[in-house]
């Protein structure tokens, strides 16, 4: 629980992502770092009439007690809070700044197809050496590319658009802008001229016009508004941008000590990458389908985004829903007691974007590519576990291909650092030395780095030392076996010759 004396920063992280939602105060005073959560909400896609879209208004409903409560349990003494949410989706605001229409999620299917058609009128090479991001049907880009087509009208009304954190800063602070971070997820950032890629959204009859202003991170936008926190009238509480996409607060938290390093920010997506000076934007980058999103203090996050524990997460649902509750940590004792190197899954493959019988389609993945059929929840669980390890190694790879240098660690945050067998699988698979921790990376990245917008620090590398004193991540060490590396170059032939790409 945080130190309440009156000598320390307390700074509130609102931290929504695609499962849950949290309000975390973290208490700094100058050496380092106390985090508590103060309310949790589940949070998820809401399907209407065959489509899915965010329910922002329950978010928004969720941040303010979030809030009430952070400020409750800062005793009265809150000095800032930030929203950090994941990229991608927006909203869209009339000339009357109201909503028009509820986001849309994306995982919803509107988006298929849609790829082509945009390539028709603009090739991949000029989208990709102009944003420099990876190529993902549901990208801000291909979002707004299927509203031209689908529902042009309400491109045409349009006044605003607002990235999801950025609209909730905007509802907490009356203060437009697009958080830097953010915005480079979107593939309508120009990142070699640091703006909107003009000409690029001008091709595809998308109105520049309703982009707002960059802002970095750090910046304070304003005070929150008085209505939301009458209790505290009185105080002047800033909504300061953090890295407001939630990887970017999760990677300004990596404890590294120098620069050779591969991060896995574990969630329901695995972000994986290294951090750089500068965006590296070639025709290997684009091959690899390698992303480049910016982070604070000028930093790049160059990286790929790829399934995560969403598998391992749709599968508790389904056995729970058969009346098998387990809780996460069952779940990683049960794949403990079965035997390793067993059968392997293409994680990335669509077919297992979509939501529902995640059991049924793993074992008839296996079935399909002739090997033996997981039949058990804990050789199910198994079977995920090694193939997300085995996926890291491979994005290992190709990083260290494209950049020309050996990376010399990796570090596993958010709340897949928590399950010690995919870290202890991890370092075997890569053979590299695994350290995992903080859980809790984005809640700390996005507190301190609204503590650097105060001046309190000066840099990330000034975060990261404040991290590694008060935070106790943990090391697992490669265990060598040719059985991992028989079942790395299994994985290879897999994935190679999956059908379904």
């Amino acid at each position: 629980m945080p130190d309440h004396s009156d000598n320390n920063l307390r700074l509130l992280a609102l931290d929504v992502g695609a499962e849950s939602g949290r309000a975390i105060l973290g208490a700094f005073n100058g050496h380092s770092l106390q985090l508590e959560e103060v309310h949790r909400f589940s949070n998820g896609p809401v399907r209407v009439n065959g489509h899915f879209y965010t329910d922002i208004l329950s978010i928004w409903e969720q941040i303010q007690i979030g809030v009430r409560k952070g400020y409750a349990a800062s005793r009265s003494h809150l000095n800032g809070m930030g929203v950090d949410t994941w990229g991608v989706d927006y909203a869209l605001l009339d000339r009357n700044d109201q909503l028009l229409g509820n986001p849309y999620h994306y995982r919803d299917h509107r988006t298929n197809g849609i790829e082509d058609q945009l390539h028709s009128v603009v090739s991949q090479e000029q989208v990709y050496f102009q944003t420099g991001n990876q190529f993902m049907p549901f990208n801000t880009l291909y979002q707004l590319y299927a509203m031209r087509q689908q529902e042009p009208q309400l491109l045409d009304l349009a006044s605003s658009l607002l990235m999801l954190p950025d609209l909730l800063h905007y509802w907490l602070s009356g203060v437009k802008t697009s958080e830097f971070c953010v915005a480079t997820t979107t593939q309508c950032f120009d990142q070699k001229n640091n703006q909107w890629a003009e000409g690029l959204l001008d091709k595809l009859r998308i109105p520049i016009s309703i982009f707002q202003e960059i802002s970095l991170p750090g910046t304070v936008l304003g005070n929150i508004h008085p209505w939301i926190l009458p209790s505290a009238s009185q105080h002047c509480i800033p909504v300061i941008l953090p890295a407001s996409h939630d990887t970017g607060s999760a990677v300004v938290a990596v404890p590294a000590e120098n620069k050779d390093f591969l991060y896995v920010s574990s969630g329901t997506w695995s972000l994986v990458g290294t951090e750089l000076d500068e965006p590296v934007i070639t025709l290997k980058s684009m091959q690899k389908n390698l992303t480049n999103e910016g982070n604070p203090s000028s930093r790049t996050r160059f990286l790929k985004i790829v399934p995560g524990m969403w598998l391992l997460q749709q599968c508790k649902q389904a056995w729970n829903d058969a009346g098998r509750n387990y809780n996460y940590d069952q779940l990683t004792g049960m794949a403990s007691d079965v035997k390793e190197c067993g059968p392997i899954i293409d994680i990335s493959s669509p077919e297992f974007f979509d939501p529902g019988g995640m059991p049924a389609r793993i074992q008839a993945f296996c079935h399909r590519s002739g090997q033996p059929v997981p039949q058990t929840d804990g050789e199910i669980a198994r079977c995920i576990l090694e193939s997300l390890a085995y996926l890291y190694r491979s994005l290992l790879e190709d990083f260290q291909d494209v950049l020309g240098k050996k990376l010399e660690i990796i570090h596993i945050i958010g709340g897949g650092s928590r399950n010690f067998l995919l870290n202890q699988i991890a370092a075997n698979v890569t053979k590299q030395t695994v350290v995992a921790g903080p859980v809790e990376a984005t809640a700390a990245g996005n507190v301190l780095v609204q503590a650097m917008g105060l001046g309190e620090l000066s840099s990330i590398d000034d975060i990261r030392a404040v991290v590694r004193r008060s935070f106790d991540p943990k090391a697992f060490t490669p265990v060598f076996s040719e059985a991992w590396e028989e079942g790395y170059q299994r994985y290879r032939i897999i994935v190679r010759n999956n059908p379904i790409q």
